[in-house]
């Protein structure tokens, strides 16, 4: 089996919520694709619900574009504790953190209805909410966002 770069980052070192550069990838066309770990809580200390964290996917993928350019993709961990952001080229972490703050505070102040949350747009849209993604995205505001080192496990 290949190795995942997330198994060998050891979650007992860092300290959510931050933005870190997960790894780069070059593309046979000599493009770079850099992938984002956007952690909202502490590993092995809580998990988001998955309503919420499927409304904190709707949301972020819209307002993540508005704040960053070249954004690829935006998806939810499986252990739900935060999300990955694929991006085109190498932005510094400091430019990710600040578009991720942004960012996080359009999505607490989101007071419309959710993008894309209907039998045609999603695949299961009846899974959402939006007052637990709110809170969600205002504590980890709360808690100070930074930039973390990625440390490895000693193996």
């Amino acid at each position: 089996m290949a190795n995942v770069e997330s198994f060998d980052l050891d979650h007992t070192k860092v300290k959510a919520p931050y933005v870190r550069l997960a790894g780069t990838k070059q593309t046979p066309r000599g493009d770079t694709i850099s992938k984002y770990d956007l952690r909202l809580l502490q590993p092995n200390a809580g998990a988001i619900e998955p309503a919420a964290i499927h409304t904190l996917e709707h949301l972020l993928a819209g307002y993540l574009r508005d704040h960053i350019e070249n954004v690829i993709d935006v998806s939810p961990m499986g252990c739900r504790t935060g999300m990955y952001m694929a991006v085109i080229g190498e932005p510094d972490e400091q430019g990710i953190l600040r578009g991720f703050e942004a960012a996080l505070r359009d999505t607490a102040a989101h007071d419309r209805p959710i993008p894309g949350v209907s039998e045609l747009e999603c695949g299961n849209y009846q899974d959402h909410n939006l007052s637990a993604a709110r809170q969600h995205a205002a504590d980890a505001l709360a808690g100070g966002l930074k930039v973390q080192a990625t440390v490895l496990l000693k193996r």
